[in-house]
């Protein structure tokens, strides 16, 4: 199986697809039968052991052979980037698919999801945050009583019930014994030498005149797998008499001796210092500047950030391919687009070696600022044809955003660069799902940044508008209000209009449509004066569905200029907002056909986008629709459909307080025009479809694939 969801949201394990290939599990054939069997047997097993040894590998590779016993899901989650420990319940739920739309705390969305499924969930990564891992572990596997957790730690989690296995190094072969060429291929730490050897070299092969050679070479590297993986990466340079001659020479030891008095970790760093040594200058500098990097960056990122001070930006490319040749730098393909990381071992060395050379919180600003930069860039250009471009760039940049705001908000000086990160990225966090996470960094900013600012002044009405968007009024009303007060006092029209626009948005949502078309007209008049076609998107979509929502005639026209100007700037996503408010518009009318044909159009794209939100939204407005056009029985399947995906999301089956009541009407016809019986099991077919599979079938019925969902949606689930 994949780690990643091919959507770049998160470290997700794409479902009914392969971990890796076999030489993942060289030597591992015990250790994979140990796990299994304490997988059988307990709930929570962990895999422990020195950086380096494969406990990834290990762990990807049982679950990849047991992931037919939990039929409900098995995910990857990779948490040796994840700094702050406040944000690994969201980083866990993002991994398994959840977005989260809901004022509820994402340990609460996960004990939801997960409490009736046979599933399986591996935490690679825990012990930087051990205490976080074995409290949040501990909960779900009390929440949830099929639940398997898999875990991957330099030490155990200390949970109830845990089961420990400890990940050995490679076997080698005994000192001073004569071995033949396919008697020591026997030995794991030969045959993995020999297999990444030929990849490095392919003319390399292992015989007479080389064996003894790479014998002692692998005990020399005590069967520690990086390590052997990062000596024969050498062979394109070396033959192997001189990577062991040198090894010798890093390592102190004579010929005869052995590395038996040398604990594991010392030899490990000892094989990277000289993996570090055998690199150019060049390539040294780029790999200790890499290590700002959180998971993967592209090329454009390593060029602008790592470049300078005696690295010219078009030297970037070489060095690069220079570190994937030694094996340092992984190299992998997301779509049409190459991406590079570092092994969280290999990452933390850089580190240290940046920090050595003092450099580290010179590369770290570089880092925010080409972050900064991107934002902003993202933020010009959201309404535009190339939406669903930055949606995919910014969640695959999602853990390198993180660090950006980590660092503003860490570092003396840097809060108002934050405010204006996280403010900026309102699009990101609304359209990706992460409206909790937004409000984590906004909340973070804005109580390190009391001063009046025009910063401190959007962040305001992104904070409040992520919380209406939660259904959380409560939280919104202080925020604006304060936003409001702000934006009179800095006489900033800007933030002023932003200001009433969500708080019209506030009264929508609680049902008060007179006073939101009075602000949100407002609102639309502002926008429009100052040419934000961002703000004037967003309020006539939201004027759109008060003026349907109170009948008012005004909403054709409304809805009409708000689908034009996504048309002209040929936005899709926003487009699909402004389809579902006519949908709606329609539907109110008694136009319940041509409400579904606008609600289908607008699915389309939150289906291809992977918005769970807006399908959820579309697929309770199709159930209306159906109900009034007299199908009784899909009504109730897509209202069965739009519960489970709204609560996959953590929203009510209505939406909010202002769908409150077109819900409970149409619930109340289909019941009465199917009775108990039927409604009740046209409901639960619905709900078995699933997200993708019911957005599917509502656009194309019965004729929908049964193969659905393909490889690449599913993967976002």
């Amino acid at each position: 199986m994949s780690a990643h969801g091919a959507n770049g949201t998160g470290p997700h394990l794409r479902r009914g697809a392969s971990f890796g290939d076999e030489s993942y599990l060289i030597g591992r054939r015990q250790q994979l039968a140990e796990a299994k069997k304490m997988l059988r047997h307990s709930r929570l097993v962990t895999l422990t052991g020195v950086g380096g040894v494969g406990k990834t590998k290990l762990a990807t590779g049982v679950a990849d052979e047991v992931r037919r016993a939990f039929p409900d899901g098995d995910w990857l989650v990779e948490l040796g980037a994840l700094e702050d420990e406040g944000l690994l319940a969201q980083t866990v739920a993002t991994g398994i698919g959840l977005r989260d739309q809901s004022a509820r705390h994402p340990s609460d969305l996960l004990c939801d999801r997960l409490r009736d499924t046979r599933s399986l969930l591996v935490l690679d990564n825990c012990e930087h945050i051990l205490d976080g891992c074995a409290a949040l572990t501990d909960r779900l596997l009390r929440a949830a009583p099929r639940l398997r957790v898999l875990a991957t730690s330099r030490q155990p989690l200390g949970v109830y019930g845990e089961s420990v296995l400890s990940v050995p190094a490679l076997a080698v072969p005994e000192p001073h014994r004569t071995l033949r060429p396919e008697a020591a291929a026997h030995y794991a730490a030969v045959r993995l030498f020999q297999r990444r050897a030929a990849e490095a070299s392919p003319e390399f092969t292992l015989g007479p005149e080389n064996l003894e050679t790479v014998v002692r070479l692998c005990r020399r590297l005590d069967g520690i797998p990086l390590a052997i993986e990062l000596a024969a990466a050498q062979l394109k340079t070396f033959t192997p008499q001189e990577i062991l001659r040198r090894l010798d020479e890093r390592l102190e030891l004579s010929p005869d001796n052995t590395t038996a008095d040398l604990p594991r970790h010392e030899t490990l760093r000892a094989s990277i210092d000289w993996s570090f040594d055998l690199c150019s200058p060049g390539e040294q500098r780029v790999w200790a500047r890499t290590s700002v990097f959180a998971g993967s960056c592209g090329l454009d990122a390593v060029e602008a950030v790592c470049s300078g001070d005696g690295i010219p930006e078009e030297s970037i490319l070489d060095l690069v391919a220079g570190l994937v040749d030694k094996s340092v730098l992984i190299r992998e393909e997301q779509g049409a687009e190459v991406r590079y990381r570092l092994l969280e071992t290999i990452r933390q060395y850089g580190a240290e070696r940046l920090a050595e050379a003092g450099q580290k919180p010179a590369l770290q600003q570089r880092h925010r600022d080409w972050y900064r930069r991107l934002v902003d860039r993202a933020e010009a250009e959201w309404l535009s044809p190339r939406q669903e471009t930055w949606l995919a760039r910014l969640q695959s940049e999602h853990a390198n955003l993180r660090t950006a705001l980590e660092f503003c908000l860490s570092e003396p000086g840097q809060v108002q660069e934050g405010l204006d990160i996280a403010a900026s990225l309102w699009f990101h966090w609304l359209c990706s799902g992460f409206l909790s996470e937004g409000r984590h960094w906004l909340g973070r900013a804005l109580a390190l940044a009391p001063q009046d600012t025009v910063a401190r002044g959007k962040a305001l009405w992104v904070d409040g508008w992520l919380s209406v968007l939660r259904g959380d009024t409560s939280s919104a009303l202080p925020q604006l209000e304060e936003c409001r007060a702000l934006a009179l006092r800095l006489r900033d029209t800007t933030t002023l209009v932003h200001a009433e626009q969500f708080l019209g948005g506030c009264a929508l949502y609680e049902g008060d449509f007179r006073q939101a078309i009075g602000l949100l007209e407002k609102a639309v008049e502002g926008h429009r004066a100052a040419g934000d076609r961002n703000g004037l998107m967003t309020a006539l979509y939201q004027l759109t569905v008060a003026c349907a929502m109170s009948d008012d005639p005004r909403a054709a026209d409304v809805g009409k200029e708000c689908l034009d100007l996504c048309d002209e700037a040929h936005a899709p996503w926003s487009r699909s907002y402004a389809l579902w408010a006519l949908g709606l518009y329609r539907w109110r009318q008694g136009e319940p056909r041509h409400a579904a044909e606008l609600l289908r159009d607008a699915l389309k794209t939150r289906r291809v986008v992977g918005d769970g939100w807006g399908i959820a939204l579309c697929l309770e407005a199709l159930a209306w629709a159906a109900a009034s056009a007299g199908e009784a029985e899909d009504g109730a399947r897509l209202l069965g459909a739009a519960e489970v995906v709204g609560r996959s999301v953590g929203i009510s089956q209505s939406g909010f307080q202002h769908l409150a009541a077109g819900h409970e009407r149409t619930e109340i016809r289909l019941r009465t025009e199917l009775g108990e019986r039927r409604y009740t099991a046209a409901v639960r077919r619905g709900a078995r479809m699933g997200r993708d599979r019911a957005a599917e079938w509502a656009l194309y019925g019965s004729s929908a694939p049964a193969s659905w969902p393909p490889r690449e949606v599913a993967a976002s689930q």
